[in-house]
């Protein structure tokens, strides 16, 4: 199952950082895919592992520096339409990447990767691109029914479980104490920033997206909304069953005002961007 990775401009400002500033995987492999198969999966997972089956290049490069499509400028076409299986292993149990945070050593890590197998070369510029300000929707200020104040710990509990205490897991039709779930068509957030909601709605929306909102602090969000592509049949083997979508539901844009307070207007900004410099089919193993 695809793992989706929200976006962070933070990832960027290390771009043009040289090869021997950043670690690499201990051992890795790099196979084309040539099945065909719809099925996607990609992330890393316990004991230092990333493992990608029948992704593109175009996908490794959004992991690898945490970006949204229209982030990414130039490359080749193949960058998108062909396949790759890739498993790679890290020294030791590097720590990942927090939600929001930045990049972990096995991002930079697979950074590396690219760079060495298959010739990546970027840079990063700022570029005049349509963006969207998230605003408040009424003039009173006052909120949407899904959109409330947290007083939350997080810090607290993540220091609980530290310690053994432990959280049970949430199903995906429930919102999480601390931190995001998203699927299609749905987002909950517990004690959340405005600022990380506005970067995980850039994912829907395919634009970066702003907090103008002026309110500070952290919040419990709950948004459900009718995605443009509705996924059809089951999950992968092994993977949870996800929450029912309404088809009559309302857009993104609609839910946000509707459910949140908020409203997403269309502006103009500057928006860093990675650009391709070169790449190179890489040599099978």
């Amino acid at each position: 199952m695809k793992r989706i990775m929200v976006a962070g401009l933070v990832a960027l400002a290390i771009a043009s950082a040289s090869a021997q500033d950043r670690p690499s995987f201990e051992v890795a492999s790099v196979k084309p895919n040539k099945s065909g198969d719809n099925r996607i999966m990609l992330g890393m997972q316990p004991g230092g592992r990333f493992t990608a089956n029948n992704v593109t290049l175009r996908m490794l490069i959004r992991q690898a520096w945490l970006l949204q499509d229209f982030q990414i400028v130039g490359g080749p076409g193949w960058l998108g339409s062909d396949r790759f299986d890739i498993v790679a292993k890290a020294e030791g149990n590097p720590a990942p990447t927090p939600p929001g945070g930045p990049p972990g050593p096995l991002v930079l890590m697979l950074q590396s990767l690219l760079a060495e197998r298959f010739k990546l070369a970027v840079h990063t510029e700022m570029r005049e691109m349509p963006i969207y300000a998230l605003t408040l929707a009424r003039s009173d200020g006052r909120l949407g029914p899904q959109l409330k104040k947290s007083d939350v710990g997080c810090a607290a509990l993540a220091g609980a479980r530290g310690r053994g205490a432990g959280q049970a897991p949430f199903p995906l039709t429930e919102r999480p104490m601390c931190g995001t779930r998203i699927g299609p068509g749905m987002l909950a957030s517990g004690a959340v920033s405005l600022s990380l909601l506005a970067s995980n709605i850039s994912i829907f929306v395919q634009r970066t997206v702003v907090d103008k909102t002026g309110l500070a602090g952290n919040f419990d969000i709950d948004l459900t909304w009718t995605p443009d592509q509705i996924p059809q049949g089951p999950p992968p083997p092994g993977a949870p069953p996800l929450p029912p979508i309404d088809p009559n539901g309302p857009s993104i844009f609609t839910a946000v005002q509707e459910q949140l307070g908020l409203k997403l207007e269309s502006q103009r900004g500057p928006v860093e961007v990675l650009v391709i410099d070169r790449v190179e089919p890489p040599t099978p193993d």
